[in-house]
């Protein structure tokens, strides 16, 4: 049975894999974002939102993929954790592993946004998104590990789920009780869906599971690519 390792630190994420059965295992990539989105422009020119979560899903997979990958042949080879400058993994030999990486922004007004920097800049960023709507984009990467005899294809692909969210006009006071929480500080957009944010969204379009952070339906579309059924993933 293929082993999924999640190449994310977000408790949404996994809490959105366990919900459907999938218990992956938790490798947190050390990508720099804005270098790897600086990189990216220069080479491409500027990015659209729906581009820029998929390059960063890609880089979060394939820096965790290297260094599993690593892991193994310093295994094969000998050394011990750490002996060679690496980090030591918290997973065994990856020869029936897939990674896969993800990155969310929500686009708001022709602007990207992210994380917000502090209370005030969340507050602000409610304030002009309250009444309106935005398009959560989700960015996903997929690595395939696998040994060939573990069926493995060698394969490294993704794709973007984008959800449109409309928020509810809330005044200012539900927005400064809704900062105070904490919550919006921490995640893409200053805002959930499955969480204290909730009530604040009125309706989307699109796949829920994307607004969370991670596209079950296009995770499993993307598996399916690598001939890896949905079905082998969940634990019995």
């Amino acid at each position: 049975m293929p082993r999924l390792v999640l190449a994310s630190q977000s408790p949404a994420r996994l809490a959105t894999l366990k919900s459907a059965g999938v218990i992956p295992e938790v490798v947190v990539s050390g990508v720099d974002e804005d270098k790897v989105l600086a990189d990216a422009t220069e080479r491409f020119g500027e990015l659209d939102p729906a581009d820029a979560v998929l390059v960063l899903a890609q880089a979060k997979a394939e820096e965790v993929a290297s260094r599993l990958e690593d892991a193994r042949d310093n295994a094969e080879a000998g050394v011990s954790d750490g002996d060679d400058g690496s980090s030591a993994e918290p997973i065994e030999n990856p020869a029936d592993v897939i990674v896969v990486g993800c990155d969310s922004m929500l686009e708001f007004d022709g602007a990207v946004v992210g994380k917000p920097a502090d209370a005030e800049v969340a507050r602000e960023r409610w304030r002009s998104m309250r009444g309106g709507k935005g398009v959560l984009h989700s960015g996903h990467w997929v690595v395939d590990l696998r040994d060939n005899d573990a069926g493995g294809t060698g394969g490294t692909l993704g794709s973007t789920s984008s959800t449109t969210v409309w928020f509810a006009d809330i005044d200012d006071d539900e927005i400064d009780a809704y900062i105070a929480t904490g919550e919006p500080l921490h995640v893409a957009g200053a805002f959930t869906i499955d969480g204290l944010g909730g009530p604040y969204v009125e309706r989307i379009e699109g796949d829920h599971h994307g607004v969370v952070g991670l596209s079950l339906p296009l995770l499993r579309e993307l598996l399916a690519e690598l001939g890896v059924p949905w079905r082998s993933l969940r634990t019995p």
